[in-house]
Formats: structure tokens, C-alpha cells, sequence
């Protein structure tokens, strides 16, 4: 058993060795600030409030198109609720929770959103005009045609 183990450590170790050699360090975005000392916030991003942006795929989660924050979503409490959910979205003209959230993790219809979708944000980030933090070559779906 211990032969083995050394064995396998031994061609793991020599596996990885081309990897390790040919490595690039890593530039963390923070810049060269070490991870104890204290740096100034970045600055803020303004939000993209308005219209919402096209989404680059069919199941791609809608962006927010306004402020949230101070927004409550907690195990009791979800602000969003208060003007997405049906019928509060009729009476606020915001667009209503998608059917998808009315259906739990075993398929069985609810008439309220499923604890699985409860925390919006998990899925759901505010449109921003923040410049690229890393290099995205990302391209919309539309665009593969």
C-alpha cells in the first residue's frame, strides 16, 4: 500500500511538474497592496438605471435595472417581492417573478416563490457601467449564428 501511494505521488508530482515550471505569478487585482495592509475603496460604478439590457442568452437571468441597495432579503424578509410578485407587479408596473420561481425543488406548483429562489440576488445582479475587471471574451449567443 505504501509503495503504491509513493508510486502515485511520484507520477503525480512528475504530471504537474511541466505546469508548475512554465507558471506565470499571479497580479491580484487589489494591485501590490499586501493582503494585511489596508488600501482605499475602489471607486464607485454609476448603476445603469432605465431600460434593461438585452439578455446574451436564453436563460440568462434578467439584470436589475435600478438600486437595491438597503434592499432586505433575508429568511423572512425579500423587498423584491414587494413589487415583483403577483399582484403587487399589476399595481407597481414591475415585471412579475418568472412561473419558474412558484415551482420547488420536487416540482410541485406553489402559490408563493419557492425557498430555493427566495434569495433573488444569488442569480440577479444590478446593470452597472463597471469597466471589465479581467478579460472576457464572452460572446452572445445571437452572435454564434
Amino acid at each position: 500500500m505504501k509503495k503504491t501511494l509513493t508510486l502515485f505521488l511520484a507520477c503525480a508530482f512528475a504530471a504537474a511538474l511541466p505546469f508548475v515550471s512554465g507558471a506565470q505569478e499571479v497580479v491580484p487585482l487589489r494591485g501590490e497592496i499586501g493582503i494585511d495592509e489596508v488600501n482605499e475603496a475602489p471607486p464607485t460604478v454609476r448603476l445603469r438605471s432605465g431600460r434593461p439590457l438585452p439578455r446574451a442568452y436564453r436563460q440568462q437571468p434578467p439584470l436589475i435595472p435600478h438600486r437595491i441597495a438597503g434592499y432586505q432579503i433575508d429568511l423572512r424578509v425579500n423587498k423584491c417581492l414587494s413589487c415583483h410578485d403577483w399582484p403587487n407587479n399589476v399595481e407597481e408596473g414591475a415585471p412579475k417573478i418568472s412561473e419558474t420561481h412558484y415551482v420547488d425543488r420536487n416540482g410541485v406548483a406553489l402559490d408563493h416563490v419557492a425557498r430555493n429562489r427566495w434569495f433573488c440576488t444569488q442569480c440577479h445582479v444590478p446593470q452597472t457601467n463597471a469597466p471589465s475587471l479581467v478579460e472576457n471574451v464572452f460572446r452572445n449567443a445571437k452572435d454564434l449564428r
